[in-house]
């Protein structure tokens, strides 16, 4: 023992090993950290693991893309709830939805408000120019009830309460049907009901077009 340690008292010996032990690991653990093989060890991926990684990276890739093109060339999107409605709000005369219908917002843009009820859509018929944009609002007035056009990739929950909105592009002239996918019940004994609920929106040719093609039917 040094002269040093004969004046300290035990406890303040066995406290300045400690220290001395302590900071011998540290410097042992800080060559470990430096070691680069270890370092090396430490960062090594395996090759299948890797592989994995890799493929899983380009798969979201892949998704990013398709979204991307889906959204911005196409104009695919997935319908959203606009807004809350009451059943007060379907008859304010202020409110679209107290007048269901076609609104043309500018050449080719348009708005369509439509209401689902038992056992029927409001408006049932829906007519717009070839190569419209359509943006369209939706509520219910008392159940749940459904809305797709038949054909397309739209398809929207229709809600009491919620109004759901979708934007879509028409190119080609045609009719296309819309139903009411959601089972809304029906009425025993009665020709009406669940069935029965359609409508359809007619994408008409500019007339030059139409007598064409009526002209070459004849």
């Amino acid at each position: 023992m040094s002269e040093h340690q004969e004046d300290l008292t035990p406890q303040e010996v066995s406290h300045e090993e400690g220290a001395h032990a302590g900071h011998g690991h540290d410097a042992h653990a800080g060559g470990e950290t430096d070691d680069p093989m270890a370092t090396k060890q430490l960062l090594h991926v395996d090759f299948f693991e890797g592989a994995w990684m890799r493929v899983a990276a380009a798969v979201v890739v892949f998704f990013i893309i398709a979204i991307a093109i889906a959204g911005f060339s196409y104009g695919i999107q997935p319908p959203g709830q606009f807004a809350r409605i009451t059943p007060e709000d379907l008859l304010d005369p202020d409110n679209p939805f107290s007048n269901p219908g076609l609104r043309e917002l500018a050449p080719g843009k348009y708005e369509a408000y439509i209401i689902g009820q038992t056992w029927n859509f409001l408006p049932a018929e829906i007519r717009v120019p070839v190569g419209s944009e359509v943006t369209f609002y939706l509520t219910a007035r008392d159940v749940q009830h459904g809305f797709k056009l038949l054909d397309t990739n739209i398809n929207v929950m229709v809600l009491p309460g919620q109004v759901s909105t979708l934007k879509a592009v028409f190119d080609e002239p045609g009719t296309h049907d819309y139903i009411c996918h959601e089972y809304c019940g029906y009425v025993e004994g009665s020709p009406i009901g669940h069935h029965t609920m359609y409508g359809q929106i007619i994408v008409e040719a500019p007339a030059e077009e139409a007598e064409e093609t009526a002209a070459a039917i004849e």
